[in-house]
C-alpha cells in the first residue's frame, strides 16, 4: 500500500493532499507501472477521510494520465510516471535565485518552512 498521510490541519484540501502523496509515492517508484492501487475504500478507511475524498483524488490523478481505471480491475498506474527530477531541478533553480537575490540556505529553509 502506498504510504500516504494527511494533514487536517493543512488549509490544503484533503483530496489535494492524497493526490499530492500518491503523486510523490509514484515519482519515488514506491508503485510501478501496472501495479494495481489499494480499492479507494480501504485507503479512505485507513486515512481517516471519506470515500468519495478519495475517489476525487484518483479522478484527478486519472486526468492527469498517471492512473488507470480498469472496470473489474481497479486503479492501475499508467505507464508515466511524475520526474522527481523535475522537483529536484525546481528546488535547484529556487536555491540559485534565493543566493542571488542575497539569501542563505537557513533563510530559505526558514520561508520554505513558513509557507506552510
Amino acid at each position: 500500500m502506498l504510504p500516504v498521510k494527511i494533514d487536517s490541519q493543512s488549509s490544503t484540501l484533503l483530496f489535494e493532499q492524497v493526490a499530492a502523496d500518491i503523486r510523490r509515492s509514484l515519482a519515488e517508484g514506491e508503485a510501478s507501472p501496472g501495479e494495481r492501487l489499494p480499492p479507494a475504500k480501504d485507503l479512505a478507511a485507513v486515512l481517516g477521510v471519506n470515500s468519495n475524498t478519495v475517489l476525487r483524488a484518483l479522478r484527478q490523478l486519472r486526468d492527469e494520465g498517471l492512473l488507470e481505471f480498469r472496470r473489474g480491475r481497479g486503479v492501475t498506474v499508467s505507464g508515466e510516471a511524475p520526474e522527481r527530477s523535475a522537483v529536484i531541478a525546481r528546488a535547484r533553480d529556487l536555491v540559485q535565485f534565493s543566493r542571488r537575490q542575497g539569501y542563505r540556505r537557513d533563510e530559505l529553509i526558514q520561508i520554505i518552512e513558513a509557507i506552510r
